[in-house]
Parts: structure tokens; C-alpha cells; sequence
């Protein structure tokens, strides 16, 4: 079997599932070529899981301030080019196409008739019991249409009466200790100063500060990091609490290793904005609409947290289309939730 895989990489949460995937994978005597679209090359690192991959110009957002500018999205983004490069991108010699909300791979393997599984977080709100923010037709409209898919195997953080599946979100082991009182913040869509200056309200507390724009520094209470994926990883681990972005695969590690969580959806970005509603829901973090110094002050007091442990569903899919998809997508489901365990604690 031949598989082409298809990864939006405007963000790391994506191409760090795809990764686990691929690992899983090489196991197997099974062929993956991997493409990925929505960010340029020079600004891809650690992908050496992925060999010999393929990248494509794809769809991205352009945000500011914590939030979407549809303006400048329109504009940065080219129609015509995603048209030209779904047309030109050969799918004859795949068996499967597998798409993680990549529209290229996931449009042209519809076009080639070839079967195409979406899997991933976006995939999860096809069905309607899946919290959702408000939205208009047309986000609706592009949530479902962007990379279409003719399994749909969508991942979250609770079944929902729906057949989605757990989040794959592999945690690393590392040899440490937790700091007291240590916070690690990743909030890349929002400026850097304006993060600093938000930290700094709360001198009693430490915070580690990765960021695209950051140069490794001190400022007081607030370590600025530039992104790396193992330095990031330790200090994840070291870390007493996490405060990030309402994105799905770093809030699922956060809770995998049992860290405090809040988050801070990007505005206007409807996927986030229903994670942030979601987390409440469940009882797993705490949310905030923007950077509100009453609002984490509360969150810092508190010392409720969440700790859920996820089975290898990165294994599970691999060894199922290994087998030739044969179990239906329910009976994954609710396999893989009856594995997963969630504990809620307070002192």
C-alpha cells in the first residue's frame, strides 16, 4: 500500500500528530509521502520523520493581536494557486490518501477518485453535538468544504454522544521535577510586548515565555524563549501550569501530564473559540477572551487541574487501516474512550 499525507502546517499541533502518525507507520511495510502546505519550508523544523516530504504554498490565516484579520487573509492567500497545485498534483500511484485538513492532498485524491480519510480536530465538528461557537454560513461553509474527506475520523477531547476518537497528542518523558509556581506560556498570536507587560502583573509567579519573536532572554519575573521543540518539551514538563492559545494538540499534552490550564482563544477564529467553550464544559481549564489580568489572577489561585490519560491512538489507526479498515468508525470510538481515563483534582 502506497499513502499520500497531506498536513496543514500553519500550525504545530498538526505536524506534531502527523508526526506520531508517521512513527507509527514505519512500523509497518506501508509507503507515506508527506506534503504540507500552509507555511514555507525554511520555517519547518524537526521533521526528519517525514523524509523526503513535499511542500505547497496551501491557506493560512493572518492574525494580529490575538486575532484574525479576514482582510489580510484574503489577500495573503492565493485561490488560484491552490486550484493550480490541487490539478497538478499527481495521485495516481497512491492507494490512500489521508489529510490532515490539508486541502490540496485532500481535493485532489476526491478528484482521482481515490478514497480520502480526514482525520484531525476540525474533522470532529461535522457532527452537531460537538461544541460549537456561534458561527455564520460561511465559516460553517469552509469548516467543511476547506478539505473534504470521504472518512471523517475527527479527534476531541470527549466522545459527545459522536463516533470521534481521542486526541493523538504523544507526551515525551523527561527526568524532572515540577517548579512551583512556573507557568509556561505560548501564545503566538499575540504581541510579545503586550504578553510581558500582561506577566508582569503577577510578580509571585514565574512564567517561561516561548515565542516566534522572542530571543532567549530575562525580563524580571519572565523568561523569553524562541521556539524549540525540545527546550519547549522540558520546560512543558518542569512547568506547574500552561497558559497557551485555544488550539487542540497543546492543551491535549497539557492535559496528559496532569498541568493547570488556561487558555485564550484567538478571536475570530471559530475552532478555538469552540475549544475555549469545550474545556469549560468538561471541567478541564479555564478560559479567558483576552489577556485579563482579573480573570488570571483568579486562575492562578486556583488549584483545580485535570489529568487524562490517552490511549496510543496514533497505533490503533495505523494497525486499523493495516488491517483493511475493517472495524466501523463507532467501534473505534468507543474502544478507544473506554481506554482513556480522566481524573479531576483540588486541595
Amino acid at each position: 500500500m502506497k499513502i499520500l499525507y497531506g498536513v496543514q502546517a500553519t500550525g504545530n499541533g498538526h505536524i506534531t500528530r502527523a508526526r506520531a502518525m508517521a512513527t507509527a507507520f514505519a512500523k509497518t511495510d506501508i509507503q507515506v509521502d508527506f506534503l504540507f502546505s500552509g507555511r514555507p519550508r525554511e520555517e519547518l523544523f524537526d521533521m526528519q520523520a517525514f523524509g523526503d516530504f513535499q511542500v505547497r504554498r496551501g491557506i493560512t490565516f493572518a492574525t494580529g493581536s490575538g486575532r484574525v484579520i479576514w482582510s489580510k487573509t484574503i489577500v495573503k492567500n492565493n485561490l488560484f494557486q491552490l486550484l493550480r497545485d490541487t490539478a497538478e498534483l499527481d495521485t495516481s500511484s497512491y492507494d490512500l490518501v489521508i489529510s490532515d485538513y490539508e486541502p490540496i492532498t485532500a481535493r485532489a485524491g476526491k478528484r482521482a477518485g481515490i478514497k480520502v480519510i480526514g482525520l484531525g480536530h476540525q474533522y470532529a465538528f461535522t457532527f452537531s453535538r460537538v461544541p460549537m461557537c456561534r458561527t455564520t454560513p460561511v465559516h460553517r461553509w469552509v469548516m467543511n468544504n476547506l478539505a473534504p474527506a470521504d472518512i471523517a475520523l475527527g479527534l476531541h477531547w470527549d466522545q459527545f454522544d459522536c463516533p470521534v476518537l481521542p486526541p493523538i497528542a504523544p507526551v515525551e518523558h523527561f527526568e524532572c521535577s515540577i517548579e512551583k509556581g512556573l507557568n509556561l506560556v505560548y501564545l503566538p498570536f499575540e504581541n510579545l510586548d503586550s504578553i510581558a507587560q500582561f506577566l508582569g502583573s503577577f510578580a509571585d509567579y514565574k512564567f517561561i515565555v516561548y515565542h516566534p519573536d522572542a530571543t532567549h532572554s530575562e525580563r524580571g519575573n519572565i523568561s523569553l524563549r524562541p521556539p524549540s521543540r525540545i527546550g519547549f518539551q522540558e520546560d512543558l514538563h518542569r512547568a506547574e501550569a500552561v497558559i497557551c492559545n485555544a488550539g487542540f494538540e497543546l492543551p491535549s499534552e497539557a492535559l496528559q501530564l496532569g498541568k493547570k490550564l488556561l487558555v485564550k482563544p484567538v478571536a475570530q477564529q471559530m475552532e478555538q473559540q469552540s475549544n475555549a467553550i469545550a474545556l469549560e464544559r468538561l471541567n478541564l481549564g479555564s478560559s479567558m477572551s483576552a489577556l485579563d489580568i482579573s480573570a488570571t489572577a483568579k486562575w492562578l489561585a486556583s488549584s483545580a487541574s485535570s489529568k487524562v490519560t490517552y490511549p496510543d491512538v496514533a497505533q490503533y489507526l495505523v494497525d486499523w487501516i493495516v488491517s483493511g479498515r475493517n472495524q466501523s468508525i463507532a467501534h473505534i470510538s468507543s474502544q478507544l474512550w473506554d481506554a482513556t481515563k480522566t481524573e479531576h483534582f483540588s486541595s
